[in-house]
């Protein structure tokens, strides 16, 4: 969902900054991308780790309602998703949204999505968040079907990591978080023109990289 679908990483990393000034820590641009795709008791407690005096339920419960009231006001769609998104959808495949937020924040995007995901697993419905694999084969299992007989689109380095090691095709779409290549990932700059039959291909196992050295 978040950076994938929509372009919420900005939400997000600015609310990091505003608790991290209310605590007199320092937070930078940067430090908020290497969180990117994490669960958010991990990336709460390294928050706790550099000094702020809360705890983590509390923390996740702000970013989570303060992300929540941004999406919930303008839902910042990413353009190339959202088209394949709708071309997947009317093609009648089923879709799964595999998110480490939850609560308010995921809410608010399937209600400016209804009717798109016929799975829904958040990270407060996993014992291990991203990288591990546990969502996406829990997301699979739900479907009803074999992982390996997914497509499974990410954009940070845990969730790649996570999708990847499922078992699923993965592709890695370049947004805001350097994406390591892997022998068998897809990665690409845009997931404009893909459509299903790019799908089909990479589930084939015709995967390719567009970003080069470029990581």
């Amino acid at each position: 969902m978040d950076g994938t679908l929509i372009d919420s990483e900005p939400y997000w990393i600015a609310a990091e900054q505003e608790l991290a000034a209310e605590h007199g820590m320092e937070w930078t641009h940067a430090d908020g991308l290497t969180l990117v795709g994490n669960p958010l008791d991990v990336s709460a407690q390294v928050f706790i780790d550099r000094g702020v005096d809360l705890p983590a339920d509390q923390i996740i419960d702000r970013w989570l309602n303060q992300v929540a009231s941004h999406v919930a006001a303008h839902v910042p769609w990413q353009n190339d998703a959202r088209e394949l998104l709708d071309e997947v959808h009317a093609a009648g495949i089923p879709c799964a949204l595999v998110t480490m937020s939850y609560g308010a924040m995921t809410q608010a995007f399937l209600d400016a999505a209804p009717g798109i995901f016929d799975v829904v697993v958040t990270g407060d419905e996993v014992t291990h968040g991203k990288p591990d694999p546990e969502s996406y084969l829990l997301a699979a299992e739900r479907l009803g079907v074999d992982v390996t007989r997914c497509v499974a689109i990410e954009d940070s380095p845990a969730g790649t990591r996570a999708a990847f090691s499922s078992g699923a095709a993965t592709i890695s779409v370049r947004r805001i978080a350097p994406i390591p290549p892997m022998p068998g990932l897809t990665r690409v700059k845009s997931l404009a023109g893909i459509g299903v039959e790019g799908l089909t291909a990479v589930l084939a196992g015709q995967f390719y990289d567009e970003l080069g050295d470029v990581h």
